[in-house]
């Protein structure tokens, strides 16, 4: 007996706006016909098609303008995890127009945690610089960065909201080889929230890190939050030699 599959009407309602966004080729930001239109085209209740257009906007690839309607996402920033270029490189690299605003910064006596992480000692002065990421205008993280002070005397001098971090490093003859990070999920703090233009407790991508030299030696402990309806990750998957 041929086992039949049973398809939701979501499920069914979402890949055909999808699809439709594609036959159409939709470009960012076009407009997808009103609610009436597309239940009418594919004889579906509009509870469905309401409930596939917020599926579509949490993944991003939707967007809604309270009384304009619905409109196709601009695609999601790609960073492969494997990945150590800059913010700044890698937005570029996607044809996008980065910009970074300082939000604080200082030379600042470290904590033992960040210490510990750092391999130096407790009360030592690290760089502290925390800062607002943008993408074409809009704010899609906030990262907090503390560097070993002892690599790079005076680096306050220089102009973060025009200048790379890592590029600033290589001044004083440092630069990255190789770290470590983890992904998770967390919800955005009421400040957190204000900065990037959303609501409190939208969910975050929270990365957290430490990158080395060659040497090993750990120059920068970082910490950042991300938006998820504008960054995604990827990973390359690779088998072990036997």
């Amino acid at each position: 007996m041929q086992q039949q599959h049973y398809t939701r009407p979501r499920d069914e309602a979402t890949e055909r706006i999808e699809c439709y966004i594609l036959q159409h080729h939709l470009a960012p930001h076009a407009k997808l016909p009103g609610e009436r239109t597309l239940c009418e085209m594919w004889d579906m209740n509009r509870t469905t098609l309401r409930t596939a257009i917020r599926r579509l906007i949490v993944e991003g690839k939707l967007y809604n303008r309270k009384g304009s309607g619905t409109f196709i996402a601009p695609p999601k920033l790609e960073r492969t995890l494997q990945d150590t270029k800059s913010f700044t490189e890698l937005i570029l690299d996607s044809e996008c127009r980065p910009r970074t605003i300082p939000l604080d910064m200082g030379s600042v006596p470290c904590s033992p945690s960040v210490a510990g992480k750092l391999g130096i000692a407790p009360g030592s002065d690290v760089f502290y610089l925390r800062r607002l990421r943008e993408i074409n205008g809009e704010p899609v993280g906030i990262e907090i960065t503390y560097v070993v002070k002892q690599l790079c005397p005076n680096i306050e001098a220089f102009d973060f909201s025009n200048e790379s971090l890592y590029n600033v490093l290589a001044h004083y003859d440092v630069f990255i080889d190789h770290g470590h990070e983890s992904v998770n999920i967390t919800r955005a703090t009421e400040e957190e929230a204000e900065i990037l233009k959303i609501a409190p407790d939208t969910p975050l991508f929270f990365l957290s890190g430490i990158s080395y030299d060659s040497q090993g030696q750990a120059i920068e402990l970082f910490k950042q939050v991300l938006r998820a309806d504008k960054i995604r990750f990827s990973s390359i998957l690779t088998q072990k030699e036997r």
